[in-house]
């Protein structure tokens, strides 16, 4: 065993040691009881294991600058951010010291411990956002370099609230902001009239793929217009200047426990440079052509994830 310094303080009780070429540290695991004087506070990086529920013993990890890149705590430690006090059981950080993401809980999936176990032990947190107070089980908070908010991804099943330029909206799994402050986007948590471009439209994705906040189905640009969106209840007819059109509909396809009920596939719409993509479609420019916003009738059921009943 040794010890290595870092920027917050010397490591004792270093178990595991590779080396950048430049002769920094990349990580270190540790087994002794470590305090690091952050500019947030007074942090132990993890040195045991206690229960079933917290991840193997997880290194330290550096910049090649030896500035901390990944720190794991031995106990869920509060932490002083521009959005409140947020407890965290794992951070990460830019090479300049600033926190890039937090992680309240940093447990260990297993057969043994499920994402619902884990859930169960995260208690409700009020984050200050430039949309006004989220309150709800948070999975991770990330930030800018600057310290400004960047995203919340919550704990799947929960549901918060935030203002946007049309209205209060709850959500679900995640919101993201710019760096002034201004939504970036969110995941609708129910069916959202939204104004678009080429009229309103009913924004909801029936299948959000994402597992964190960084990047939702409804977006918006710096102005506060959709710039992307989901549906699966409308359907989008392109009038071409010589009288030809084009409709672009939601898809389908079988549930995937077998059901004769089909699911809806969300038909993606995306707004960039006065143009509008349907589901990766060549762009069509809005000064050019005409579009007709309709109301897609099929009749489809939610996706079913639990294949009994």
């Amino acid at each position: 065993m040794s010890f290595t310094d870092t920027l917050y303080g010397r490591l004792d009780g270093v178990t595991f040691d590779p080396l950048f070429s430049n002769g920094k540290t990349d990580g270190c695991t540790v087994s002794k009881k470590n305090t690091l004087a952050a500019p947030f506070g007074k942090l132990v990086p993890q040195f045991e294991t206690e229960d079933i529920g917290r991840r193997a013993k997880k290194p330290v990890y550096f910049f090649k600058s030896g500035a901390l890149k990944s720190l794991p705590l031995q106990q869920q430690t509060k932490v002083k951010t521009p959005a409140g006090e947020i407890p965290a059981e794992l951070i990460t950080f830019y090479e300049s010291g600033a926190i890039k993401r937090i992680f309240p809980l940093d447990g260990k999936l297993s057969g043994f411990w499920s994402w619902q176990n884990e859930s169960a032990l995260a208690e409700e947190l009020v984050l200050t956002t430039p949309a006004g107070n989220v309150s709800a089980k948070i999975l991770a908070i990330q930030f800018y370099e600057s310290g400004a908010l960047k995203s919340i991804t919550l704990w799947p099943g929960q549901r918060a609230s935030i203002a946007t330029p049309y209205g209060e909206k709850e959500f679900r799994t995640g919101v993201a902001f710019y760096e002034n402050g201004a939504l970036r986007s969110f995941e609708p948590l129910k069916k959202t009239e939204i104004p678009t471009f080429v009229g309103m439209m009913t924004a909801f994705d029936n299948e959000p793929n994402g597992i964190h906040g960084d990047l939702n189905s409804l977006q918006f640009d710096s102005n506060g217009l959709v710039s992307a969106l989901c549906t699966i209840d409308n359907e989008v007819a392109v009038y071409f200047p010589g009288g030809n059109r084009q409709i672009f509909k939601p898809g389908i396809k079988n549930n995937v426990c077998g059901d004769e009920r089909k699911v809806s596939v969300p038909m993606k719409i995306r707004f960039e440079k006065g143009a509008v993509i349907f589901n990766g479609s060549p762009p069509f420019q809005l000064d050019r052509y005409s579009f007709e916003v309709r109301k897609h009738t099929l009749k489809t059921g939610m996706p079913k994830y639990a294949c009994t009943g």
